[in-house]
């Protein structure tokens, strides 16, 4: 395998130093004593960390997101599955438009779809709370979930379940004994990262929860006051270490899912 060329190197890290230099600043700030945001630090602390237990509002708003990214997860996840497996096993027409309106989400400006889904949930007589982002926010993670579990089916091998059809086992039944367990994997890391996707999403949330809010709208809200801005610097580093860990487990189980596909 040939080495890439230095510059390109070079390139890389500056890209990765300049994407990720500013996000490394929010935990160091978190343990400053003092509660402006600049240099030099003035001394080091963890009571910014220990305070964030004695707000009730923001657990609240934790366990609003915790709820809402675990239905989203779920759901969008479920149908990611069927849908993955029709694109990927069957061929049909306007499957290629299918796909596309699938992916749609991922292209459109988040303010856009927020105010559209608002408008219609109204209509619908469907006040803000947070079954409208649940609703949201399975919108929004459907493109991530169906783009997992198609590299999940990618290599399964067919002959499995028609081995299956020839032992006698129904359709479902091989679904649950021969498909799942193969593409178990994928369905965990879609989970993750749907689960991700809706806990850290914003836009929507602000648009669609009322006076339910999920966490990022609180944090928002929190932003506005620079006395509280070193909770939120220290509430944002502990979510910030959340969603890597999340990712990295996401991206864990999609390749241990690609690798037992392709033995």
């Amino acid at each position: 395998m040939k080495r890439p060329p230095s510059t390109l190197t070079a390139y890389a890290f500056l890209y990765l130093v300049f994407l990720y230099l500013p996000v490394l600043f929010l935990p160091l700030f978190s343990f400053n004593s003092g509660t402006i945001v600049a240099f030099p630090i003035k001394g080091w602390t963890l009571d910014w960390y220990r305070k964030l237990g004695e707000q009730d509002t923001l657990i609240q708003a934790l366990w609003n997101s915790l709820g809402v990214g675990t239905v989203v997860a779920i759901l969008s996840t479920a149908m990611g599955l069927f849908a993955a497996r029709a694109f990927v096993r069957y061929r049909f027409r306007g499957q290629r438009a299918a796909e596309g309106l699938v992916m749609l989400p991922l292209v459109i400006p988040g303010i856009i779809v927020a105010s559209s889904m608002l408008v219609l949930f109204l209509f619908l007589g469907l006040k803000p709370s947070l079954l409208t982002v649940v609703l949201g926010h399975t919108f929004l993670a459907l493109p991530f979930s169906v783009s997992i579990l198609k590299s999940a089916f990618d290599d399964f091998d067919a002959s499995l379940e028609e081995a299956s059809y020839d032992l006698g086992v129904g359709v479902f039944e091989t679904f649950r004994r021969v498909t799942l367990p193969v593409v178990s994997p994928g369905i965990i890391a879609s989970m993750l990262v749907t689960f991700t996707v809706s806990f850290d999403e914003f836009v929507l949330a602000f648009f669609l929860s009322g006076n339910q809010p999920t966490l990022p709208v609180y944090i928002w809200s929190q932003i506005r006051f620079p006395a509280k801005l070193p909770n939120v610097l220290a509430l944002g580093s502990i979510l910030l270490l959340t969603s890597v860990l999340l990712l990295v487990l996401a991206e864990y189980f999609r390749r241990r899912s690609s690798a037992s596909e392709v033995q």
